[in-house]
C-alpha cells in the first residue's frame, strides 16, 4: 500500500499527543460527545485550516468546508445538499450558539467567479460558485474600473454577505437568532497580511477582530 508517509508520521505525531496515557481530552469526547459551540462554513483550501487558523483543539469547531466557503439558500430541488445537511445538524443537533463564515484572501473560487475561467458546460465549479452571482454582479457594478486585486478582495468580502443572507432563509436558523439562542458572524481570513477581520453591520464594512 503506497500511502503518503508524511500523513503516517503526522498521525502517529498526532496520537502520541491525544491519546497518551495522561491524555483526557479524546476519552472526554468520546464519552461525552461533541459540544462545539461555534460552526464555521470554511473554504476547502488547503491554506485555511480554520482550526490551525484560530487556534482550536479537538472538539471546538463544527467545521462545514466547501469551495469557496458559500452557504446555498434553502431549498428541496435536486439530491443532494451537503453544506445544507450538515449546517441542520450543527444547529438542531448540536445546538451550536455561533455560525461563522469564514471566508479568506486569495479566494480560487472567487477568481472562477469574478474571471470566468471555468467552462460552464458539465462544471460542479461553475454551477456552485452560481451561489455567488450577486456578489459578483454587485462587483461589477461598484468596482468597474478598479484593478484585479481590489475587485477580487471586494468580491470575497461581499460573497460572505452573501452566505450570511442565505443562512437566514434556513427557518430553523431565523428562528434562533430571533431567539437571542443564535449569532451569524461573517469573518474574513487576509492570508496576505495575517489579519482577521469581521463585518460590522453598523459600518458596513469588515474591520480587525480584537482578542
Amino acid at each position: 500500500m503506497n500511502s503518503p508517509r508524511f500523513l503516517i508520521e503526522g498521525f502517529q505525531r498526532f496520537r502520541e499527543r491525544h491519546f497518551a496515557e495522561d491524555s483526557v481530552q479524546f476519552q472526554n469526547l468520546v464519552q461525552f460527545g461533541q459540544t462545539p459551540k461555534a460552526l464555521v462554513v470554511a473554504c476547502c483550501d488547503s491554506r485555511v485550516d480554520p482550526a490551525l487558523v484560530l487556534d482550536c483543539a479537538p472538539g471546538d469547531l463544527f467545521v462545514v468546508r466547501n469551495v469557496a466557503n458559500l452557504v446555498p439558500p434553502a431549498e428541496n430541488q435536486g439530491h443532494y445538499h451537503g453544506t445544507s445537511a450538515a449546517l441542520e445538524f450543527g444547529v438542531k443537533d448540536l445546538a451550536v450558539r455561533h455560525i461563522i463564515v469564514l471566508g479568506h484572501a486569495q479566494c480560487g473560487g472567487i477568481h472562477a467567479l469574478l474571471e470566468g475561467s471555468v467552462d460552464k458546460e458539465e462544471s460542479f465549479i461553475a454551477e456552485w460558485m452560481g451561489i455567488a452571482d450577486a456578489a459578483r454582479e454587485q462587483v461589477e457594478r461598484e468596482h468597474a474600473n478598479a484593478s484585479s486585486e481590489v475587485r477580487h478582495r471586494a468580491c470575497e468580502q461581499q460573497a460572505i454577505l452573501v452566505s450570511l443572507d442565505n443562512l437566514r432563509t434556513f427557518s430553523w436558523v431565523r428562528e434562533r437568532v430571533e431567539q437571542g439562542k443564535l449569532t451569524l458572524h461573517g469573518w474574513y481570513f487576509d492570508i496576505e497580511r495575517g489579519e482577521l477581520l469581521g463585518y460590522d453591520a453598523t459600518t458596513g464594512k469588515f474591520e480587525p477582530l480584537q482578542p
